[in-house]
């Protein structure tokens, strides 16, 4: 379970993060708002995880699957460069998010 809370954790940093672009440096009531609340229960549902999980390993793929949710959103929604290198370090990511999880105790 405490896997589950750290996924819907980096889900939510992935909003927030999403939610910051479109606040536009919290200028937009309702995307502020949602930023907001995004980040608040991101914090919680990462609290939670901490409960069993190593904290170096949650904290890592928690920012993890925000920072590759986040660029990905960036490639498709904003038409951010996706070049081969970009791609590459992206898979760099994932590999260390997988090796995390799967050395975790």
């Amino acid at each position: 379970m405490h896997w589950i809370y750290l996924f819907i954790a980096g889900l939510l940093e992935i909003s927030w993060a999403v939610g910051l672009k479109f606040s536009h440096g919290f200028s937009q009531l309702m995307p502020s708002v949602i930023t907001v609340i995004c980040m608040i229960l991101s914090f919680y549902f990462l609290a939670l995880s901490l409960k069993n999980l190593p904290l170096g390993t949650a904290y890592a793929v928690w920012t993890g699957i925000g920072t590759l949710g986040t660029v990905i959103f960036g490639i498709i929604f904003f038409k951010e460069p996706a070049t081969v290198l970009r791609l590459f370090c992206i898979l760099l990511i994932l590999s260390g998010i997988t090796g995390l999880k799967l050395l975790a105790h």
